[in-house]
């Protein structure tokens, strides 16, 4: 067995700077100015988005409103759908909630993004039939890196914390999608005659 960490020669991965620790160089985000209005209601980025997508009869619907600066806040009821232990969300689906509500904030910066890195931290259980308030804001931006923050809480938007996250979005160009989605959605999302909904097909991938 190695004793190098007990002696101080080698530092151990706690030592190691995380990935989701902005680099010194970082900025600060910077709502873009065609972004949506604070309060205004984004609706669903892509039909058929597990996360948003009002064509999934299971999924979690989550509704996402802007908020000031690079924030936003949204929600989402706990389903029987969504269950893991018997009448409690399942972890997976609450770290979706989270995923789906980090990456929203992507429209505010309209910057198109995808997930790089979630941590996520389940501090007490949910409940079915429970509403999940969800908060979220860019802390810092990198070059392509972009850093975010989000808390979930039950029993109202002041609530006791039920879950947190933080993120890491990398920026990618629409070929991202494109070359790697099945081709049947790609086309038929580029074939909408929507503009804004065609760009928001393609705005992030949670």
């Amino acid at each position: 067995m190695s004793t190098a960490n007990s002696r101080g020669a080698t530092p151990g991965p706690s030592a190691r700077p995380s990935a989701l620790t902005p680099p010194a160089d970082a900025t600060k985000p910077v709502r873009h100015p065609d972004a949506p209005a604070p309060g205004e209601l984004l609706g669903a980025h892509y039909e058929h988005c597990f996360g948003c997508g009002g064509g999934q009869p299971h999924g979690l619907h989550l509704q996402a409103r802007a908020g000031e600066g690079v924030s936003i806040t949204a929600e989402f009821t706990v389903k029987p759908a969504h269950q893991g232990a018997p009448g409690l969300a399942h972890g997976g689906v609450l770290a979706t909630a989270l995923d789906e509500t980090l990456g929203s904030l992507n429209w505010l910066l309209r910057t198109i993004a995808v997930t790089g890195r979630l941590e996520t931290d389940f501090v007490r259980p949910v409940p079915v039939d429970t509403v999940l308030h969800l908060q979220a804001e860019v802390t810092a931006v990198a070059r392509r890196k972009i850093y975010s923050t989000a808390v979930g809480r039950i029993g109202g938007p002041e609530g006791p914390v039920a879950v947190r996250a933080n993120a890491l979005f990398i920026e990618v160009q629409v070929d991202h999608f494109i070359d790697n989605g099945r081709p049947e959605e790609i086309q038929a999302a580029m074939a909408d005659p929507d503009q804004i909904r065609r760009a928001r097909a393609f705005e992030v991938n949670p």
